[in-house]
């Protein structure tokens, strides 16, 4: 059998500077980050004014001249070294002279316990990884060109798991940590201990991430960077979906609040300076055009007199949904000065006040913690009961709906295949002036298995909110004016 033919590597910018500058642009466009023509020109003065000599202070001049918003500085990153990396081919760094010469005291390729005791040497002796010399990135190279390629369907390619596991990272952080702990002998005190613990597991994600970084960029060699964008590109905090988000993301999509609710307010305050035209008093017109012959010249406009409607949020805290709730809600907390008042009420399976929760001067990552623990939100067997919910709530809180309130329900509609209690959700809206639904799940998946999504669907309108960005958007449109 005739062996695989290895693709050589693609150049790297084949329309030459300013194409390559452009097709980055839009590339930062296509993960989500907004830059603009005026930003697109800022970026090519910055590429003209500081070169390509240096990789890393082109890479902060472009940062300047493109975001907007600092939560997006880690896209940005993921995204620049796709389009900027290091080095073409096998090395990882070019020496600053312009050659490239392999290391004669590095271990062989295949020592792969020669390369691990060369690592736990290089990280026991270097403070930070990022100001390393170049025998680190080398030999990272290495590791995955010899440990992580793999033949695929479309040719030679490189898996980080495949090297990370060859370089048996919890072994290398063991060996590590006794190294940073050999100097002060049989017994460090427990804060030497904790300090070297810090010291060792920082470094070991350092190299995690540089092995990523090194995989990424060969991968991109082999099969393009759209292979390795679809993929390898961690998503804007706003684009992660509430349902796949890890802690770590909600924790960041928690920090883009703020921005969204100053963009909302600006928005809806746009919105009401429009709005306080009104409409034509035809009786002032007329009387007042008694002045000049009968001809109306000054036009009276009707003042309107917009009410803020009061606000009724009745979310599931259950926890296949808790991350798109508690989003929510915090977003909801920050809009609260559009509203006369807000109400929030919470669920499992039956339905509990949780508004004193929500103060203007409380934490609510921690109001969102105490809902499970101090609330009655739920009675029966602890799994998601929206019918039973509603029962709860009408009977707990019988007038807390009127012409004046804005009903908001949060969850995703999968009841367990219990009774959905229809008619006291058609009672709700209808004792309501707005009501709407808001659900983060796709709505390729509303009404499989136990979704009563359809069902409710009739009798209240349905918002699908499956990210931060989808949320905003969706409020936006809800909001009073």
């Amino acid at each position: 059998m005739a062996a695989r033919r290895t693709r050589p590597p693609q150049p790297i910018a084949p329309h030459g500077i300013p194409g390559h500058l452009v097709e980055f642009v839009e590339a930062l466009r296509g993960v989500g980050i907004s830059v603009g023509p005026s930003e697109t020109v800022d970026a090519g003065r910055v590429m003209a004014t500081l070169g390509l000599s240096d990789r890393n202070v082109l890479r902060e001049g472009l940062a300047c001249a493109v975001l907007r918003r600092a939560d997006h500085r880690e896209t940005y990153d993921a995204m620049f070294d796709l389009w900027f990396p290091p080095a073409l081919g096998a090395r990882t760094v070019v020496d600053d002279d312009g050659t490239a010469e392999d290391d004669p005291t590095a271990p062989p390729a295949q020592d792969i316990e020669g390369l691990r005791e060369a690592l736990v040497e290089m990280l026991a002796n270097n403070a930070d990884l990022e100001n390393l010399d170049a025998r680190l990135a080398a030999m990272i190279a290495q590791i995955v060109e010899s440990q992580g390629r793999y033949n695929s369907s479309r040719g030679p390619s490189y898996s980080s798991y495949q090297a990370l596991k060859a370089m048996a990272l919890d072994e290398l952080e063991g060996r590590l940590l006794a190294g940073l702990l050999a100097p002060y002998g049989d017994a460090p005190t427990p804060t030497q201990e904790e300090i070297a613990k810090a010291i060792a597991a920082k470094r070991i994600t350092q190299l995690r991430r540089m092995v990523e970084a090194e995989t990424k960029r060969r991968t991109a060699e082999q099969l393009g960077r759209d292979h390795v964008q679809m993929y390898g590109i961690p998503q804007l905090a706003e684009n992660v979906e509430f349902l796949r988000a890890s802690g770590e993301q909600l924790a960041q999509m928690r920090r883009v609040v703020a921005p969204l609710a100053r963009t909302l307010a600006t928005r809806l305050a746009a919105r009401r300076r429009r709005s306080r035209r009104g409409e034509i008093d035809l009786r002032k017109t007329l009387r007042k055009s008694m002045s000049t012959g009968g001809v109306p010249i000054d036009v009276v406009l009707k003042k309107p007199h917009p009410a803020r409607p009061e606000l009724v949020v009745l979310c599931d805290v259950s926890g296949s949904v808790a991350g798109f709730s508690s989003f929510t809600l915090m977003l909801v907390n920050a809009l609260r000065q559009q509203f006369s008042r807000v109400r929030v009420f919470a669920f499992i399976d039956t339905t509990d006040e949780v508004t004193e929760m929500f103060g203007p001067e409380s934490d609510l990552a921690v109001a969102i913690q105490r809902i499970t623990r101090e609330s009655g939100v739920y009675t029966r067997d602890g799994h998601s009961d929206y019918g039973h919910a509603f029962v709860s709530f009408l009977d707990k809180y019988p007038n807390v709906l009127s012409p004046r309130s804005a009903l908001l329900v949060l969850g995703d509609g999968r009841n367990n295949y219990r009774n959905p209690e229809l008619d006291l959700l058609a009672r709700m809206v209808s004792a309501s002036r707005h009501a709407h639904w808001l659900n983060p799940e796709p709505k390729h998946l509303w009404g499989s298995g136990d979704s009563a999504v359809p069902r409710y669907e009739g009798v209240i309108p349905m918002h699908e909110c499956r990210s931060a960005k989808q949320l905003a958007t969706v409020i936006d449109k809800l909001l009073p004016v």
